[in-house]
């Protein structure tokens, strides 16, 4: 008969739970983890033998019988194999405990106890520790038992059979078969993509609160009487605080961690986001300090989670989760652009800033309650998952000093620079002026221009997510990491010129519309191109690296963004188109030159 339940110390189960598993004391840390074989032992009882055979593979089998104390009783009837890992000793007190039996009855008992490995021909080892089977260490792995138990009667004289008693006390054992300690799945979710997922919903609420302006500008232009020079600088005004804040950002982040910086972060920007009609209705330097104040709390959000992800997560890994976080930004330019025109209709423009700024108070309250700057400082985290995280690497001290004579001394540091500026050049300018276009070129309405501006976005969130797993099988199979990573960003340039140059030549506003999105869709194969590629050439310093790149990227946000109210004053959107494709043709032969996935900074 099987026996896998809760088995009293007080009857014959008590042979086999009630005492408990002893290491040598000799026995190291890393001995411990090993599989060691059993020396052979003799236990010589009254009227009883039991011999422990010495088997290599950490299996012994142990055979007894009524006063036969000199002979081995042959046949499987009356074998008891036991597999072990480590080594389970016998405790003296079971050893007296055996000396307490007299018999009554002559009978013979066939016990079968077994503890296997995974892929053994029995069970899977199980942590029993809670169940006092262990004595060490609290992450020892312990053997998960089946008992099968069978007895023949002779007749045996004696008093009765006394319950064999460990020296903790009477108490229980589970022997369990095949059952798992049942964990909410909130606890099993991994705790990296927690934080990629906070993440992720920080920047949906950067791009809600960065896009909402693009469709409120067009009734706030109407009030306020600004012409398209105005509206370009009220734009670009955005950028003078995000240039600000981004190698400050980086250095802050590295620092002192990115918990703290992201948080900061995103409490300042929604903070000046409220605060942006107010301002507006004063005057507009206001409006344009207000803009600014908020460029100041969204540009450490980037460098602030490039530190944080070089710390969670492991480089297989990297693509998909770079890849979700940024889907973020382009599903909170979609839930931006959808709603804006929703709320502007119902309850005025200034409707947008209050409603979306409002969001970050319930964000911040779940980053304080979750988030973790590293690994070493979550104390949940399991040890599997963070042997996963760390890979066997020592972890060092926060950065002190920023080595910036080494950084830009690096070819590979520079190619980020400039494809970074070359890149955010022409999405900048879809990002800010898009429903404009839709608005005068494609005579779409308000509410029509910021649904259209929805599809490439959704369009972007699709192809980040796809860009990320392909990058990631193909270094998964073997390809380097520098030939993914331009493989990756040649797609996210070239796609993009290709689709631009087609503008001109459509006919109607669905071919427009539908260009615009093959054209952003392919550029978001770029998060798992250049925006992968701090992390690869300078874990250590990704903050700093993002920092000085997107610096680059917000110049190019800052200039193109101007620079295309200027164009369309005495030119048109070709000529804009034009400029974004030159560009894009720069960043590929750039990037393809002189970049790379190696580690380049330590």
């Amino acid at each position: 008969m099987a026996i896998g339940a809760v088995v009293s110390l007080r009857n014959f189960g008590s042979f086999i739970g009630s005492g408990r598993v002893y290491y040598g004391e000799a026995a190291t840390d890393h001995q411990r983890s090993d599989h060691l074989s059993v020396a052979s032992v003799q236990c010589i009882t009254r009227n009883m033998f039991c011999s422990k055979v010495y088997n290599p593979r950490t299996s012994f089998s142990f055979r007894y019988t009524r006063d036969q104390p000199n002979k081995e009783v042959s046949g499987s009837n009356s074998t008891s194999h036991v597999k072990i890992d480590p080594p389970l000793l016998m405790s003296r007190q079971m050893s007296k405990d055996f000396q307490s039996v007299i018999t009554r009855r002559k009978r013979v008992y066939r016990c079968c106890l077994s503890s296997a490995y995974q892929g053994a021909s029995w069970i899977q080892a199980r942590k029993l520790d809670k169940l006092r089977f262990v004595d060490g260490s609290k992450h020892t792995t312990v053997m998960r038992t089946r008992a099968d138990f069978k007895s023949q009667d002779y007749d045996i004289t004696g008093t009765e059979l006394e319950s064999f008693v460990s020296s903790e006390g009477a108490g229980e054992a589970a022997l369990l078969e095949g059952v798992e300690t049942a964990k909410p799945w909130w606890k099993q979710f991994p705790k990296r993509w927690v934080m990629v997922l906070l993440c992720f919903a920080a920047f949906l609420l950067c791009n809600m609160d960065r896009v909402n302006m693009s469709i409120a500008i067009l009734p706030m232009s109407k009030e306020f009487n600004w012409n398209s020079a105005t509206v370009g600088l009220i734009q670009s005004s955005f950028f003078w605080g995000y240039l600000l804040t981004q190698i400050v950002g980086g250095i802050w982040a590295d620092k002192i961690g990115g918990k703290l910086v992201l948080g900061f972060g995103v409490v300042w920007w929604s903070v000046a986001t409220v605060l942006t009609p107010i301002a507006a209705r004063i005057g507009l330097p206001f409006l344009l300090v207000m803009r600014a104040f908020m460029g100041i709390g969204e540009g450490v959000a980037m460098p602030a989670m490039n530190n944080l992800l070089s710390k969670w997560i492991p480089v297989s890994e990297r693509s998909r989760s770079l890849a979700l976080v940024y889907s973020g930004m382009y599903l909170g330019s979609v839930t931006g652009l959808a709603f804006s025109p929703i709320l502007i209709h119902k309850f005025g423009w200034p409707s947008v800033f209050y409603s979306f700024g409002s969001l970050g108070s319930i964000w911040f309250a779940l980053w304080l309650s979750k988030a973790h700057s590293s690994p070493e400082e979550d104390p949940d985290l399991s040890l599997e998952e963070k042997k996963l995280i760390l890979g066997g690497s020592i972890s060092k001290e926060p950065v002190s000093r920023i080595p910036w004579k080494k950084i830009l001394s690096k070819a590979p540091v520079w190619a980020l620079i400039i494809s970074h500026f070359c890149h955010n050049w022409g999405t900048f300018i879809l990002l800010t002026w898009m429903p404009t276009y839709y608005n005068q070129v494609l005579k779409f309405n308000l509410t029509e221009s910021g649904l259209l501006c929805v599809l490439p976005w959704l369009t972007m969130a699709v192809f980040a997510n796809i860009g990320g797993w392909i990058a990631d099988t193909l270094v998964s199979k073997g390809l380097s990491i520098t030939s993914v990573r331009k493989i990756m960003q040649s797609i996210g340039f070239l796609g993009p010129a290709f689709f631009l140059t087609q503008l001109s030549n459509v006919k109607t506003p669905a071919l427009a519309v539908l260009c615009m999105a093959c054209s952003q869709g392919s550029d978001a194969f770029s998060q798992s191109g250049l925006y992968s590629n701090h992390q690869d050439i300078g874990p250590r310093y990704a903050g700093v690296l993002l920092g000085l790149s997107n610096t680059a990227g917000v110049l190019a946000g800052v200039f193109g963004t101007a620079a295309t109210g200027y164009i369309l004053q005495k030119g048109s959107w070709d000529d804009v188109f034009k400029v974004a494709v030159v560009l894009y043709i720069v960043g590929t032969l750039v990037w393809n030159f002189f970049s790379t996935g190696e580690k380049i900074l330590d």
